[in-house]
């Protein structure tokens, strides 16, 4: 586990701003937002969208980064409509470990905010190399 730094403060704010936008209090069709991080420094963002099989936050902002020719990410960060920081879920874990294993991933714990690699999440799973 690593500590935060102020790049990491950033994009959570950026997280939690992109939600506040559109955060849906009467249906809760939107209620988590997600910033990435790439490793040039680029940040994408996105929220969730509710459906049979709906897509998290993580995987429309990684899909954002994706779209824009991005390969190679830093750190990603979701956030729920007040703010709180969430962990992946089981999804979105498998795809950060089969598109960013190295990404570094924001999480709270009992001790605070820390990052952990995107392949430390999913111990012993089977990973396809996409990049």
């Amino acid at each position: 586990m690593k500590a935060l730094d102020k790049q990491d403060l950033l994009l959570i704010a950026e997280a939690k701003k992109v939600i506040a936008k559109i955060f849906d209090h009467e249906k809760n069709n939107h209620t988590v937002g997600a910033a990435v991080r790439c490793k040039n420094g680029k940040i994408y963002l996105g929220v969730n969208v509710y459906l049979n099989h709906g897509a998290c936050a993580e995987i429309i902002a990684v899909g954002s980064a994706i779209t824009a020719g991005e390969r190679e990410f830093d750190c990603i960060v979701a956030v729920r409509g007040e703010g709180d920081i969430l962990p992946p879920c089981g999804n979105c874990r498998q795809m950060l470990s089969e598109y960013a294993p190295l990404c570094d991933v924001i999480l709270t714990t009992e001790n605070g905010d820390v990052k952990v690699q995107a392949q430390d999440l999913i111990p012993l799973s089977y990973v396809r190399k996409i990049f």
